[in-house]
């Protein structure tokens, strides 16, 4: 079965145990007879990505071939007027990367990990996204929500609310999560997000069941009525040493040790997280290690900075 973007070509789906699912970019032969990690075509995957993650409902998706660079280039320049994705290019055009301590937060923002997590819900969930923060960022100068992934399930009639991490070391990616679901999965946080998000949702027609998704949100409905039919993605991009010292992931020792430290990683987590509603929260904690954050991140800012360029 088809996928709206294809990624399963590039990124496989180790484990998806329902409360943990975790994925990975192995290794290609190159020109020189080497394997080496496939960051190449992750990267241009991503960059197909950055059209309907910049607009997702809020235009007419039909685009035919002959606009398909236009529209790149006008997603390209959206994504560079939210601050966080500006100030974060030029950092990583410096030679700089943002450390897992920074105190400004929202530079997270700019390393792309609403992207990823963008591509992974719609390609391996088959969600489809409800809002753009980047659209109404650029459109009307505000944020409209604070979650890094406001998608919707047609079938199952969930709403995923998600989270993106992207950092170097995974533990502290994981801990910063946890904070994240304590500050936004809370009565009054909920209540000033749903009235946001259900503000901007009135105005569209062409998304599919809109009045349902908008009775979900109702201040009116019980929190533990909204929890139900919540699902929470929390995604985790870090660095992992293991496609250093390997170089095929369809190795017995690669696939033991990749397993063996997503559980380990699963296990943290559930002892880490202290939220006092946890046990009605329906989390899926997402891993998705990479050989090397920075590269990914630099990588991305080149292309759509190249992609901006020509519009210009």
């Amino acid at each position: 079965m088809s996928t709206p973007f294809g990624s399963e070509k590039i990124i496989s789906h180790k484990i998806d145990s329902g409360e943990l699912s975790t994925f990975l970019v192995g290794f290609d032969l190159e020109d020189n007879g080497q394997k080496a990690y496939r960051i190449k075509p992750l990267v241009q995957k991503l960059t197909d990505v950055i059209h309907e993650f910049a607009f997702g409902f809020h235009e007419n998706q039909t685009t035919n071939n002959t606009e398909t660079l236009s529209k790149l280039i006008e997603a390209a320049k959206s994504i560079y007027k939210v601050d966080s994705f500006s100030k974060v290019k030029d950092i990583y055009a410096g030679n700089g990367s943002i450390e897992d301590d920074v105190e400004d937060k929202y530079l997270r923002r700019g390393e792309f990990g609403e992207l990823i997590l963008h591509l992974l819900l719609r390609d391996f969930y088959k969600t489809i996204p409800l809002l753009s923060k980047i659209y109404f960022k650029d459109s009307f100068g505000h944020t409209v929500h604070g979650f890094d992934a406001v998608h919707i399930h047609e079938e199952t009639k969930t709403l995923w609310l998600g989270e993106s991490k992207i950092y170097k070391d995974g533990k502290a990616g994981l801990r910063a999560l946890i904070q994240d679901i304590h500050e936004h999965f809370k009565s009054d946080y909920l209540e000033s997000e749903f009235l946001l998000i259900s503000k901007k949702v009135k105005h569209f027609d062409n998304i599919p069941e809109k009045d349902h998704w908008l009775d979900v949100m109702s201040k009116t409905s019980k929190l533990s009525e909204q929890l139900n039919t919540i699902n929470i993605p929390l995604l985790c991009t870090y660095n992992c040493s293991l496609f250093s010292e390997y170089s095929d992931e369809n190795s017995e020792e690669f696939l033991g040790a990749y397993i063996n430290e997503m559980r380990e990683l699963k296990s943290y987590f559930d002892a880490s997280n202290d939220h006092p509603l946890k046990t009605n929260l329906n989390i899926i904690l997402i891993l998705f290690p990479v050989q090397d954050k920075v590269d990914l991140v630099k990588r991305l800012h080149n292309k759509l900075s190249i992609l901006q360029s020509l519009g210009e």
